[in-house]
């Protein structure tokens, strides 16, 4: 087939793909920064800065246990942007629309069908559960990425027998190795393309998991290689907890995954899967098969063994269930395209009215309980870090030749990580952990006030059990941060309504 005959076969499916790619990255790209800085991406900044100005420090995430790829891109880009946490979240909008192309093309190449291929590629785009977590500098829109990427070569070596394919997948599976631990579960599943093809050829998969494996083995370079598995115990139950306490925590988390994919997904998706799966069982049941394994193996095994479960845990399973969704295109029987038709409308309004809001005000969208906790209420959201940031610049400049002492809650995360990576450029404001819950003034807060330092305080309310008269403490603002539900844990603790308190101290 000449050039001429691909562009004419290809020519609108280009150009509509290409749409929904840039419709994909509008929604992800837009006000991106709006929503305040989370713990962990406060974190992953942070280590991007220390390392790109330190190369002895180019393996700082080993030692918290964590895959350092997405803070070594980071690195190199991100002297290059003013904002810190705008860099870091375009990463994961980059890695996102990577994702999106990742879903036409892996479903083109198990249906051939350029319909179903954009249709699901458009859904995915638009689904407030991938648009989330593109929007965040996290590592998990990177390893869905690399997930779907691998899914692909790893197709191709299974269907053609080339060791070229076999290669491009060890490249892709070593990538998402890299990025995070949840890529065992990628790895676990290649093999299951064999079950279309020929089962002789499956020797070829040894490649990648070779080269996979010597990429992985990089990080033995740095000096806490061994933290990546020390801290498992943390994460994860051990595997006797399976015969041992079964149920519990499996039942609870798969009802927190059904709830994230009503609020998220959003609902209609539900009714859109079921329907896509008797479809495929009908007439696709092989590539069924591999698409439910995919999206129920990582799941069920996360639920039934992990001692904490979030909706970004799971987000790189989200590509597969969304070709199954497109799947509801190859139904010949008209009630199900009615109904189907129907959903696929609710599915679209739903969806662009959560969009709004999480481009707009936040507050207002939909995120499930656990989410709209923790990126919006607790100690882990970062609202007005960044407005003190940028008063304590403009104090430097009043007066550039003195030192600035800014003592925050916490030692590690949301603070004093968050005001770090925004002042990261300016030596004279020293940034310092002083403590979770504060009651008397810290001592390196004092010295710094009587060395004639302007010295200011940090902290969330719930934390802060000071005097405010007694102790020298000048409340120059307050930010609030999202009101709490009046049945949760923190709202019987500590009211209605957390708030990060700014403080400067005096003699």
């Amino acid at each position: 087939m000449n050039f001429k005959q691909i562009f004419k076969e290809w020519k609108w499916t280009s150009l509509i793909l290409i749409a929904i790619l840039t419709v994909g990255f509008g929604i992800r790209i837009y006000q991106l920064t709006l929503l305040p800085v989370f713990v962990d991406e406060a974190i992953y900044v942070r280590w991007a800065q220390v390392m790109a100005n330190e190369p002895t420090l180019r393996f700082l995430p080993l030692s918290d246990g964590k895959q350092p790829l997405f803070m070594w891109i980071l690195m190199f880009v991100i002297k290059y942007f003013s904002d810190p946490l705008f860099i870091g979240r375009l990463v994961s909008v980059a890695t996102g629309v990577g994702t999106m192309f990742g879903v036409f093309v892996f479903s083109y190449l198990l249906f051939k069908n350029k319909f179903l291929s954009l249709f699901s590629t458009f859904l995915y785009s638009i689904s407030p559960f991938s648009v989330f977590f593109d929007r965040m500098a996290l590592v998990d829109s990177m390893l869905s990425m690399f997930g779907v990427w691998t899914a692909i070569f790893a197709f191709l070596t299974a269907k053609y027998k080339r060791l070229d394919y076999a290669l491009l997948a060890g490249f892709c599976l070593g990538f998402a190795a890299l990025t995070k631990s949840p890529a065992l579960f990628i790895t676990l599943l290649l093999p299951t393309f064999w079950l279309m093809y020929d089962w002789k050829s499956i020797w070829r998969l040894g490649a990648t998991y070779v080269l996979a494996f010597a990429m992985y083995n990089i990080q033995r370079l740095g000096p806490n290689f061994s933290q990546l598995t020390a801290r498992t115990g943390d994460y994860i139950l051990p595997i006797s907890h399976a015969w041992t306490n079964f149920w519990d925590p499996l039942i609870p988390h798969l009802k927190d995954f059904l709830v994230w994919l009503v609020s998220m997904g959003p609902w209609p998706l539900i009714p859109l899967l079921l329907i896509g799966i008797f479809i495929g069982f009908r007439n696709h049941i092989k590539e069924t098969l591999i698409l439910l394994a995919w999206i129920i193996v990582p799941v069920f095994i996360q639920a039934e063994l992990g001692k904490t479960f979030t909706a970004r845990y799971i987000y790189f399973v989200l590509p597969y269930l969304f070709i199954l969704v497109g799947m509801i295109l190859l139904t010949q029987v008209k009630w199900l395209r009615v109904t189907g038709y129907g959903l696929i409308i609710l599915f679209i309004i739903q969806s662009s009215i959560f969009n709004y809001y999480l481009v707009v005000n936040p507050l207002k969208a939909n995120l499930p309980r656990g989410e709209r906790s923790g990126y919006l209420e607790e100690w882990t959201a970062g609202q007005g870090i960044k407005e003190i940031s940028e008063y304590l610049k403009i104090e430097e400049t009043k007066n550039p030749g003195n030192q600035i002492v800014v003592g925050t809650e916490g030692f590690f995360g949301t603070l004093p990580d968050g005001l770090q990576i925004y002042v990261n450029k300016l030596p004279n404001i020293v940034v310092i952990g002083v403590g979770v819950v504060i009651t008397d003034v810290p001592n390196s807060l004092k010295e710094a006030v009587e060395a004639g330092n302007k010295t200011y305080l940090v902290i969330n309310k719930s934390r802060f059990n000071g005097n405010v008269e007694k102790q020298g403490y000048k409340l120059i603002a307050k930010y609030p941060k999202g009101l709490r539900l009046s049945d949760s844990k923190q709202y019987k603790l500590y009211g209605l309504q957390e708030e990060l308190l700014f403080f400067e101290l005096q003699k």
